[in-house]
């Protein structure tokens, strides 16, 4: 799948575009036109500075056509760092020494509540690789622990690469998305980075979506560990991954996230020579919007809150918020701080991401109707190559926040947020769908909750 030869050709051939080369690649991507490898490589490429700002402005406008002026709201949800791998970049490799620990399923069900709290609807479960102290059955049942237990409304689940009959379990227990991290798709690199580990077979991690959805996993989020290889080589690898799938499935990536390599335990960032720069950072978000427009891009807490503001305006379309890294993270206030995997850079509070999401004109989304009506694989990508998904993700998305400002909005928010989601409402243009939307509002100030189309 991923010919490290060819792709290095295809760069090499990019290295220098033409400024009449990058004009008609803009004017193709602007159009939502399936861009080839060279082309995106131009685009890595291009190094006039108003080619690069119209690298910026196209991304902004294609991300606003697709998902209008919505970003979507998550947490991680770390429940155990037991882990078996060594992987040299993450602060739960196995060499590293401290208390581990797992959560039980009562203190599943207490994080699950302290984040429905704080207004969270969906989360990415996080879990270490150990088939002694987290097996898929733990998995699944935590998954159960809090569906039942909370408001939690989407689970979108982060382990390991497993086999069909495991992301079976998965499918059947009903979570959102599947996320795997290919971390670097350099062979070499990959080796180097997984000395002595379950997580040190390539190939098989490599495949591990073909198995996910062999099991009857429709919805798939892929992401790559910036700075482990060339950004370059991997932003190609991971369009290179995505229409292998769409070519063997009918649907590639639901989402792709875009992590930088953080500081953490047991590890320098000394060591590796390809971090990248906050400049490299916005241009391989931007253009993989171009090159993936319908496909959602997740931004965590790793960026800072400026990084994170500028590219929610020029293509990502997802962040994670109030987000902690060490296991059973969302705790009291008196109790202590935990082991975390990485360092965090941005540590707003969720109320604070909102109001400035708000003040920036984003709307906050907590839905998760997509999800619960079955529109998710190729009948979500169907629906967004179309351009109707926004008839509905919109309203969806007022909807929720409505909810998030009734319920845990204090009296600048309330205010601030329910005239914010009546002005909006209002420029709904389906008349149909905004007296709909109009009068469900009217019941979640009421009381009502969970109301979408």
């Amino acid at each position: 799948m991923i010919d490290k030869h060819y792709i290095e050709k295809i760069l090499a051939a990019g290295k220098n575009p033409t400024k009449e080369e990058i004009i008609k690649v803009l004017d193709k991507a602007s159009k939502r036109k399936n861009l080839n490898l060279l082309e995106i490589a131009m685009l890595l490429n291009a190094h006039e500075e108003d080619q690069v700002k119209e690298i910026y402005d196209i991304a902004g406008k294609i991300k606003e056509q697709i998902y209008g002026n919505r970003v979507v709201i998550f947490a991680p949800l770390y429940i155990s760092n037991y882990c078996v791998n060594n992987c040299k970049y993450c602060g739960y490799r196995r060499d590293n020494v401290f208390d581990r620990k797992k959560l039980q399923q009562e203190e599943i069900k207490k994080q699950a509540i302290n984040l429905e709290k704080l207004g969270h609807k969906r989360l990415a479960l996080e879990v270490g690789e150990s088939p002694k102290e987290t097996p898929i059955d733990y998995v699944v049942e935590s998954i159960k622990t809090i569906y039942d237990n909370s408001s939690i409304r989407r689970i979108n689940v982060n382990i390991a690469s497993t086999s069909v009959e495991e992301y079976k379990k998965l499918h059947d227990v009903g979570i959102g998305t599947y996320i795997l991290f290919q971390e670097t798709y350099d062979k070499e690199a990959f080796a180097d980075q997984h000395p002595k580990s379950l997580k040190g077979d390539y190939d098989y991690h490599l495949h591990s979506f073909d198995r996910a959805f062999e099991a009857g996993i429709d919805d798939v989020g892929a992401g790559v560990l910036f700075g482990l290889a060339h950004w370059k080589f991997e932003v190609l690898s991971l369009i290179t991954h995505n229409r292998y799938l769409e070519d063997k499935f009918g649907v590639g990536f639901h989402t792709i996230s875009v992590p930088r390599l953080k500081k953490a335990d047991g590890m320098s960032l000394e060591d590796y020579p390809h971090i990248i720069t906050d400049e490299q950072f916005k241009r391989l978000v931007t253009v993989m919007r171009l090159a993936v427009p319908y496909v959602g891009l997740i931004l965590s807490t790793r960026e800072t809150k400026e990084i994170r503001e500028e590219l929610i305006a020029h293509g990502v379309s997802q962040i994670s918020a109030g987000s902690k890294t060490d296991v059973g993270g969302y705790h009291d206030e008196e109790e202590a701080h935990d082991h975390d995997q990485f360092e965090l850079s941005d540590e707003r509070s969720v109320s604070d991401v909102n109001k400035d999401l708000i003040d920036a004109g984003y709307i906050p989304s907590y839905c998760t109707a997509c999800y619960r009506k079955g529109r998710t694989g190729d009948r979500f990508m169907s629906l967004a190559k179309a351009g109707t998904i926004g008839m509905i993700c919109e309203p969806n998305a007022l909807m929720t926040l409505t909810e998030y400002v009734m319920d845990y909005g204090d009296q600048e928010l309330i205010e601030k947020g329910l005239k914010y989601v009546l002005e909006h409402a209002e420029n709904i243009k389906n008349q149909t769908i905004k007296e709909k939307l109009k009068n469900n509002i009217f019941k979640i100030i009421k009381g009502e909750r969970d109301l979408f189309f």
